[in-house]
C-alpha cells in the first residue's frame, strides 16, 4: 500500500500516485485531495522504499507505522507531547526498541510522526502488505 504514497522534496505533506505522464507524475495531496503534477526534477520517494536503521537490520517504514498504529490503538499521535529530543527518542524506543540511535535522528522521528498522522487522517491504516497464508499448490500434468 505504501508504494503509491509519495514524499516530494519541497512540497509539504504526502501524495498518492494517481497516474504517470511522459515526464511527470500526477499526484493527489492526501490532506487536501488536490491533484498536481510532480516532475522528474523533483526528488520523489515512495514510502514503501524507506527503511529505518536498527542494530541488526533495516526495518521497512511500513512495519514502523504498523508498530505505531498498534501502540496508539489506531489514533493519531499528539505531536505536542514530544517536544524534546529525549521525549522523541523515548517514544521511538517504544515503537522500535532496537533502532540505531546514531543513525536515526530526531528529525527522522518527527517525520515518522508527521507522516503517520497524515496517513491515519487520510484513512490509510494498512501499512504492511498482508502475508499470503497458504499458497495454492502448483498443478502438475500427469
Amino acid at each position: 500500500m505504501l508504494k503509491t504514497i509519495l514524499s516530494i522534496s519541497g512540497k509539504p505533506g504526502l501524495f498518492k500516485l494517481i497516474s504517470q505522464g511522459k515526464n511527470m507524475l500526477i499526484v493527489e495531496a492526501l490532506a487536501t485531495k488536490k491533484r498536481q503534477p510532480a516532475y522528474a526534477r523533483d526528488k520523489i520517494v515512495s514510502l514503501g522504499d524507506i527503511a529505518m536503521y536498527t542494530d541488526s537490520e533495516e526495518v521497512p517504514l511500513g512495519q514502523v507505522f504498523k508498530n505505531v498504529y498498534d501502540k496508539e490503538e489506531g489514533k493519531a499521535i499528539d505531536a505536542s507531547l514530544y517536544k524534546t529530543e529525549a521525549q522523541l527518542r523515548e517514544f521511538f524506543s517504544q515503537v522500535l526498541p532496537n533502532y540505531d540511535e546514531d543513525r536515526v535522528y530526531a528529525t527522522d522521528i518527527k517525520r515518522v510522526i508527521s507522516w503517520y498522522n497524515i496517513l491515519v487522517g487520510a484513512g490509510i491504516t494498512e501499512f504492511v502488505a498482508p502475508e499470503k497464508t497458504e499458497e495454492e499448490p502448483e498443478k502438475t500434468e500427469e
